[in-house]
This record gives structure tokens, C-alpha cells and sequence, in this order.
């Protein structure tokens, strides 16, 4: 990294310890209950680029042996060199080989088919995606319809910015279980938590 850009990056968590772990924490609430929104803790200085939620959510996560692959607003930003800078990830070329991939809102996001599933030997060697949404749980947006582990009967959740075939796609990830990639959809602060386990349906569709 250059030292011209090492004198932008922003501070990381206010505590390195405290702040990863309450992150943390919250990112695996939002995991094992499925559709509920999540706020984050207001604990580190951001980046200009990018959600707020989906940058403390890659901080926490991210470390030396990881590899990021960033949509094309977000690739050679601020946001990029705070990532590298604060948890030593190396960014890739390719969504393919990245273990985690942070997608903008307004970029084209590469297809779930297109990542890194695991296999059935290996299924925790699989990609985790942040994808950013316009709105979570407002007036606005498609409607979703999901059930599976960690969600009693059905839940409800509604979202703008995902790509229309976001439900076909997820299907079809879900189906690969227990390969698959696993999802945040994060918006301002707030984030939820789309396992692979989890079915989704649009209920535009039903």
C-alpha cells in the first residue's frame, strides 16, 4: 500500500477488541435468526464508500488469511485500503476467489452461481457476501417470504435494491446445500442475516 494512501485511512474500531467482538456478536444473531433486522454498534470511524453496516461487518470478519473481492465502486476506494490496512486482507481480481465479497448498491453483482460454494467435504470453505440494499424493512421494495432454521414458521421481509432475479438465484443456492454461500444484506446500520439454510420466496412470485 502506498504511504500517500496510508495517510487517508480512517481509524478502524475505537477499541480493537471490544468493537470486533460486539460486531461480531450482532453478525451472528442476525445468522442464526433469519430475516430480523440487526442493528450495529456505532465503534469505528468508517470509510466515505460504502454502507456503514457492510464496512463493520467486513471489518470484524475479515483477517490476514482471508481474501475480498470488492464490486467495482467500492475496488481501489477508501474503503479498500481501510479494509487492507486494518485486518490484512488480500484483495482478488476475480469473485471466484474470493472467500468474501462486498457488493455495492447501483453495482452489477456477479451471479451466486459464479462464487465459491465449498463442497460437500467442505462446505465452510465458502464464499460469504454482503450485499448492500436500498431499504430494509420500509415501505418500499419487494417483498420476501422466509422460512427455515432459526425462523418460526415464516418471516417477512421487505427489500429494495436486490437484482429481480435475487429469489431464482437464491434458490438455486440453497438447493446446493450444504454448499452455498451465505448472505448479509446490510442498508445504513442495519443488517440481516440470509444463511444457505434459509429459503427465500418473493412473494410478488407466489
Amino acid at each position: 500500500m502506498r504511504s500517500e494512501d496510508l495517510q487517508q485511512v480512517r481509524p478502524g474500531f475505537d477499541d480493537a477488541a471490544l468493537g470486533s467482538q460486539a460486531v461480531f456478536r450482532q453478525a451472528l444473531q442476525a445468522l442464526s435468526l433469519p430475516g430480523r433486522v440487526v442493528e450495529l454498534p456505532a465503534v469505528a470511524q468508517l470509510p466515505s464508500r460504502g454502507q456503514g453496516a457492510a464496512a463493520l461487518l467486513l471489518l470484524a470478519l475479515l483477517d490476514s488469511d482471508c481474501t475480498l473481492w470488492l464490486s467495482p465502486s467500492l475496488a481501489g476506494s477508501d474503503a479498500e485500503a481501510w479494509l487492507r490496512f486494518h485486518t490484512g486482507c488480500r484483495c482478488v481480481a476475480a469473485p471466484q476467489q474470493a472467500r468474501f465479497l462486498w457488493l455495492a448498491a447501483g453495482d452489477a453483482w456477479p451471479s451466486l452461481t459464479q462464487l465459491a460454494l465449498g463442497s460437500d467435504e467442505y462446505p465452510d470453505q465458502s464464499a460469504t457476501c454482503v450485499l448492500e440494499v436500498g431499504v430494509l424493512q420500509g415501505d418500499a421494495g419487494d417483498e420476501l417470504r422466509l422460512t427455515g432454521p432459526g425462523i418460526r414458521d415464516e418471516a417477512c421481509l421487505r427489500v429494495a435494491g436486490l437484482p429481480a432475479d435475487f429469489a431464482e438465484q437464491w434458490a438455486a443456492n440453497h438447493a446446493a446445500f450444504p454448499r452455498g454461500v451465505d448472505a448479509f444484506l446490510a442498508s445504513g446500520v442495519r443488517v440481516v442475516g440470509l444463511p444457505r439454510s434459509t429459503r427465500v420466496q418473493s412473494m410478488v412470485e407466489a
